[in-house]
C-alpha cells in the first residue's frame, strides 16, 4: 500500500528545498518496480492560502480538511526572521501535533525545524537544523535536544536535516525506510550524493552578532575582532573596561550566546579559514597568524569547531 505523504508548503518557504523534496520522491515512485508506487504525495497548505487548484502539479489539500497521513514534510523558509514566519504559519501547529498523535512520521529540512519545534514534538528530542541558525534555534527552543554538527537525526518516528545537501540525505534515510536500499543507492547516484558524509560543521560560518545595545560587550567585539591574532590572555584586553570580569563574562554569554574565550576561538578559527582556502601559507604560517603559540592546542580546536583537520578543510575548499 503507498505510503501517504504530506508535503506542508506554508508562508515563506524555499522553492529549492520543495523541488528537492518532491523531486527524490518522485524519482522513487519512478524507479519502483512495483505496481503500485510507494509514494502518494499530496501538497498541504492553510485555507487561507489557497488561491489556486493546484500547485507544483498537485492538487492543494487544505489542512483544515484533511485525512490521516503517514508521514509529513515540512520544507526549508527563506526568512532569517523566524518568530514572525511561525506567527504566519501558526495554523500549521496544531495540524502537524493532530497529524503526529494519529500515527503520522514527521520530517523536517534545513530551518523547517523552527515551525517543527514550535509544534513542541521536538521537546527533548534530537534535532538538527542549519549549522549557521543553531544559535538563534537553541535560544528559541532550549528544551530540544539540538545537534548542530549533525547532517540529520532520527529521534523515534521525528526526522530532521541540516542544511544544503542534508536535505538529500534525510530523503534517502526515508526512501531507504520505505523502499529498501536498492532504490535508495540508485537515488544517491541519481543525484551525486555522498552517503560517507556525516557532518555538516565544516559548512559552517561563524557570524558575529552586533544587533545588541550592549556598549560594553560592543567594546569587547571590537578587541577580540581586531586583536585576536596578538592576545595572549583576554585580560589583557578586558582590564580597561569598566566592569567586573565576571559581569563580563555574563553580559557577554547572554548577548552573543558564548562566552569570550569562545568568541576569540570562533574568530581564529574563521580566520584561518580564509587562509587556508586564499592562501599557499604553510600550516605552521597559518598558527602563528591566527594567534596560537600551540600547534597542537590549534589543530585540537580547528577539528573540534570544524570537523576535520586543516589539511582536509584547505584540500575541500581552497580557491583555485
Amino acid at each position: 500500500m503507498s505510503k501517504k505523504v504530506g508535503l506542508i508548503v506554508p508562508h515563506d518557504y524555499k522553492l529549492l528545498s520543495i523541488a528537492a523534496i518532491l523531486e527524490v520522491f518522485e524519482t522513487a515512485n519512478k524507479l519502483s518496480k512495483t505496481t503500485e508506487k510507494p509514494f502518494e504525495i499530496m501538497v498541504f497548505q492553510s485555507a487561507e492560502q489557497i488561491n489556486q487548484e493546484n500547485l507544483f502539479g498537485y492538487e492543494i489539500h487544505s489542512i483544515e480538511a484533511s485525512k490521516a497521513l503517514d508521514l509529513i514534510l515540512i520544507p526549508a523558509f527563506t526568512t532569517d526572521n523566524m518568530s514572525e514566519m511561525i506567527a504566519k504559519n501558526k495554523k500549521f501547529i496544531p495540524w502537524l501535533q493532530k497529524q503526529h498523535q494519529a500515527g503520522a512520521e514527521l520530517a523536517s529540512f534545513c530551518t523547517g525545524a523552527f515551525l517543527f519545534a514550535a509544534s513542541g514534538l521536538l521537546n527533548e528530542k534530537l534535532a538538527t537544523t542549519h549549522v549557521d541558525a543553531c544559535s538563534a534555534f537553541t535560544k528559541a527552543f532550549p528544551m530540544v535536544k539540538l545537534k548542530p554538527e549533525e547532517t540529520l537525526t532520527a529521534d523515534g518516528s521525528l526526522y530532521t536535516s541540516g542544511g544544503s545537501t542534508s536535505t538529500f540525505h534525510l530523503l534517502i534515510l526515508l526512501v531507504q525506510k520505505y523502499c529498501g536500499n536498492e532504490i535508495a543507492v540508485q537515488i544517491a547516484k541519481i543525484f551525486s550524493i555522498d552517503l560517507n558524509r556525516y557532518k555538516q560543521s565544516y559548512f559552517s560560518t561563524f557570524r558575529p552578532n552586533h544587533l545588541h545595545n550592549d556598549t560594553l560587550v560592543a567594546m569587547l567585539q571590537q578587541k577580540i575582532e581586531s586583536q585576536y591574532h596578538s592576545i595572549e590572555k583576554l585580560e589583557e584586553i578586558t582590564k580597561d573596561i569598566p566592569t567586573s570580569a565576571r559581569n563580563m563574562t555574563r553580559r557577554f554569554k547572554q548577548v552573543t550566546g558564548i562566552p569570550p574565550i569562545e568568541y576569540l576561538q570562533n574568530i581564529r578559527v574563521e580566520s584561518s579559514k580564509k587562509y587556508l582556502e586564499q592562501t599557499q601559507l604553510s600550516i605552521s604560517e597559518i598558527i602563528e597568524k591566527t594567534g596560537y603559540n600551540d600547534p597542537k592546542a590549534f589543530r585540537k580546536v580547528f577539528y573540534k569547531m570544524v570537523g576535520m583537520k586543516p589539511i582536509e578543510y584547505r584540500e575541500k575548499f581552497r580557491v583555485q
